[in-house]
């Protein structure tokens, strides 16, 4: 199958770039299972292994932009990984990656990051992110500190993660956006990527991500249980999907939490690690968006993902 990639910013990103990394993950694992692959993206992109399309940003940002004539010849699909405001004039799917506002609605074509995230958009189509697991460290030996990796943003939980701090007493690092005033046991170490992300990830004790928002996936719970490091989460959005009692836990409090970063020892690296390689790899993800292509091409309906076990 040949199929053509739409994103609207650079590939791959500077910094952190979640959706980024996914659509870059995406590309990589359709090409391993043997597909071509296109890239429609701005002109200063590079994926290795797939044919870059480029694309003017100027001519992005203009309300007439048309996709339609930059479609490479031949493809069967087209996939969207960002909205346009005229649609293209070819089969094409497209994925949500954010939370739209009550009541929006998505056309059929549509597919979500997790059960919960199209249920909650009146949707059954979704399909895990996945990563390549091979760019995580794997370390089974952890380090003397607890990990909170996102924007420090109320709805990310990083107010759970100081709180769950000063009740264990233990060491957290906090890698985020900006800098608040934190006690002794509590070290901000900036925005992090590349190696020092996945040195971070890797040595933690357990990860901290105590959502106060319906998460449409979590990128970050894959990437640290990639890295063989066990995660704290709520029960919100996407989480109960991804976070099951072999590879961490899940509370309703800080209290609850904090008691279970306590036993974070308790979880094996190896099944962290196992669970990714087998329910969330960018292959395992490429063969589900591959699914869902066949069926829109036949003129059926987008299908649910497979659920992991363990749930």
């Amino acid at each position: 199958m040949h199929v053509a990639l739409y994103f609207h910013g650079r590939l791959p990103a500077r910094g952190y770039g979640g959706t980024q990394r996914v659509v870059v993950w995406l590309a990589r694992g359709l090409v391993e299972l043997g597909h071509q692959v296109s890239l429609l993206a701005p002109r200063e992109s590079v994926v290795p292994g797939v044919e870059l399309i480029p694309l003017d940003p100027g001519a992005l940002r203009r309300l007439d932009f048309d996709l339609t004539p930059h479609a490479p010849a031949g493809a069967d699909i087209l996939h969207l990984h960002a909205p346009l405001r005229i649609p293209p004039q070819l089969p094409n799917v497209a994925t949500v990656h954010g939370n739209a506002a009550p009541g929006h609605s998505y056309p059929p074509n549509t597919i979500f990051l997790s059960a919960d995230h199209a249920h909650r958009h009146g949707a059954i189509a979704w399909v895990h992110n996945g990563l390549d697991p091979s760019a995580y460290r794997y370390r089974e030996t952890k380090g003397d500190y607890d990990l909170f990796l996102g924007r420090l943003h109320s709805a990310k939980g990083y107010r759970w993660a100081l709180a769950g701090a000063r009740l264990t007493g233990r060491r957290l690092l906090l890698a985020g956006g900006w800098r608040p005033s934190f006690r002794r046991n509590i070290r901000y170490v900036g925005s992090v990527d590349g190696a020092r992300k996945s040195e971070l990830l890797a040595g933690a004790r357990c990860l901290w991500m105590p959502a106060l928002w319906d998460e449409p996936f979590g990128l970050t719970l894959i990437e640290a249980m990639a890295s063989g490091t066990p995660v704290l989460g709520t029960r919100r959005g996407a989480l109960p999907e991804i976070v099951t009692p072999d590879v961490g836990f899940l509370g309703d409090s800080v209290e609850e939490l904090a008691a279970f970063a306590k036993r974070s020892g308790e979880i094996r690296p190896a099944d962290c690690r196992a669970r990714v390689e087998r329910w969330f790899s960018h292959r395992t993800m490429a063969a589900a968006y591959v699914r869902c292509y066949e069926a829109w091409l036949r003129g059926e309906r987008l299908p649910a993902g497979e659920r992991p076990t363990g749930e």
